[in-house]
């Protein structure tokens, strides 16, 4: 039993060494979550959809990378993996029993939207597994590229590039950057929170994002 789980522990290190190293300079054109949306559209009866084109980071608008630090993550340029005082917003939040949300990073976002699913204990720490071995291999701009790529924006849409399609009629490059807030603004839960459509509160989200953007830095400064 301990030999079993000798190579195991080898072969898991093994496989998560060799797909953190492929993704540093290969483009993402699937992901798991890809998968489970299609799997839920089928038991539903309904035709799976998947818009998504890969497109390097000098193709998508430098906003949008802006608005999804100032609303997902404004230390990611800073820390190395973990906003540990998200994280303990989180808990006091959780403890007192109000709303919380979320304390993962782009760089552990982009962990499970590359290689992982939704949900659980387990996810969580091969998610964190993985998000120190990106914080040591890769650039930051690399993660924000491979996150802005994969990123579920919308009901079968994936990343920057097909949700400028689809809802702005434009490329990710002519994104302007009242459209990257809103955008970011819908990433807490896209299938709920349209860019296409959006609502008042997702118009007032929109505001206060672009106001955050002013404050955070841009990639490659």
């Amino acid at each position: 039993m301990g030999k079993l789980l000798k190579w195991a522990v080898i072969l898991f290190m093994a496989l998560s060494f060799a797909g953190v190293a492929y993704y540093r300079f290969a483009p993402v054109r699937f992901t798991p979550l890809m998968g489970i949306r299609a799997v839920q559209a089928l038991s539903h009866a309904e035709p799976p959809r998947c818009h998504h084109r890969w497109v390097p980071l000098d193709s998508i608008s430098p906003h949008l990378a802006v608005a999804v630090m100032a609303s997902e993550d404004q230390l990611f340029l800073q820390h190395h993996g973990f906003d540990f005082e998200a994280l303990r917003q989180v808990v006091a939040e959780r403890q007192s029993g109000r709303r919380y949300r979320g304390g993962s990073t782009i760089t552990q976002q982009t962990a499970k939207n590359l290689y992982l699913w939704p949900g659980g204990w387990v996810r969580k720490g091969l998610e964190a597994w993985l998000t120190v071995l990106m914080e040591l291999t890769w650039p930051k701009e690399r993660i924000m590229e491979c996150y802005l790529n994969s990123i579920e924006m919308g009901p079968g849409i994936y990343g920057a590039e097909a949700v400028a399609q689809q809802h702005f009629g434009c490329s990710a490059r002519e994104l302007s950057a009242s459209d990257c807030a809103l955008i970011a603004a819908t990433l807490p839960n896209p299938r709920q929170y349209s860019s296409l459509h959006p609502s008042p509160y997702m118009r007032k989200r929109q505001a206060q994002i672009k106001r955050q953007m002013k404050g955070i830095g841009k990639l490659g400064n």
